[in-house]
């Protein structure tokens, strides 16, 4: 064996033994880049992907990104960087991104949905505990590798989105913030332990989504599988009033195509800030290629690099 093909070898014996671990034993050397995980979570066996970034020093705690898939997509899609840029992101920040799946019947976890409370189809419908199964992969990953507690954040798009309102509302101890990409607030209740930093990135022409409240033309042929959304305007809102912001929103970012609105004087400096693409539909601005038959994304702005400069401005409260 040449030495090329013994590198490559040990690599993939690392990868392997990274694998077939005890998720009690954190990884503290060369494993694995890209690993899928399986835990069982509400009797269901559910599953993440994760993304190690280049260079990460794994003896170090590193934040964390939870980025969770739209209704109907699934955990690698969301992970393809060609669609999200996520991996690319996680690489030039060095956070490690995980990638849930959501609840599916089906095989490969494809056609999975999220149950953010009102929304949305066989999750919501089968009351699936997904606000539990954010907490136990957190968990798993906080086993596996060094994690920086208080810089452990979630992001989401569509019903993803909408998951990490409710990710905010019911984990605001796990998470120092989030943002929701093409997906409001469509929470039964909403009482969050503690203030939380949110941002909210979306569409002026969101077919699916709509800006000004309801499902669009582009959402579940079935409306029974969805439901009336709220509006971006009534859910920026429910979160000033929620962390208890004294200021008006101030304009951050004004450019061709896009705008950022900032509301700070918020309880425990839990801005809040809402971000808006004069056009790109219901997709990720930024992203590089978008479903078929859809419009191409915004690129007035990137939601990988608006969100990080917004996590990068938090971390949760020092445990008391």
């Amino acid at each position: 064996m040449n030495g090329a093909g013994a590198t490559a070898w040990l690599r993939r014996a690392l990868a392997t033994w990274c694998l077939v671990a005890s998720a009690a034993v954190p990884c503290t050397s060369a494993c694995a880049a890209d690993a899928t995980y399986t835990l069982e979570h509400g009797g269901l066996q559910r599953q993440y992907l994760v993304h190690l970034p280049r260079g990460l020093d794994l003896t170090v705690p590193a934040p964390v990104l939870l980025a969770f898939h739209g209704g109907g997509g699934n955990m690698r899609f969301q992970a393809d960087d060609s669609n999200y840029g996520l991996i690319s992101k996680s690489d030039a920040a060095g956070f490690i991104a995980v990638f849930p799946n959501g609840y599916s019947r089906l095989p490969g976890g494809i056609l999975a949905t999220w149950n953010a409370g009102l929304c949305c189809a066989a999750a919501r419908d089968r009351d699936i505990d997904d606000v539990g199964f954010a907490r136990a992969v957190v968990a798993d990953v906080q086993r596996r590798f060094k994690v920086d507690a208080r810089r452990i954040y979630a992001t989401g798009m569509s019903n993803g989105g909408m998951l990490v309102h409710r990710l905010a509302c019911e984990a605001a101890d796990v998470f120092a913030a989030v943002a929701a990409v093409a997906g409001t607030d469509n929470t039964r209740s909403c009482q969050p332990v503690r203030p939380i930093p949110v941002l909210i990135i979306h569409a002026r022409d969101d077919d699916h989504v709509l800006f000004d409240g309801g499902a669009g033309p582009g959402a579940f042929r079935d409306t029974a599988q969805v439901t009336a959304f709220t509006s971006v305007p009534e859910t920026a809102a429910r979160w000033r009033l929620r962390n208890g912001c004294s200021s008006p929103p101030r304009r951050v970012l004004e450019r061709e195509g896009a705008w950022c609105e900032r509301s700070e004087g918020c309880r425990d400096g839990a801005a809040v800030q809402v971000c808006v693409t004069a056009s790109g539909g219901h997709a990720w601005p930024g992203a590089g290629r978008v479903r078929a038959r859809k419009a191409p994304a915004s690129q007035a702005i990137s939601a990988d690099d608006v969100m990080w400069d917004f996590f990068t401005r938090t971390e949760a409260p020092a445990p008391r």
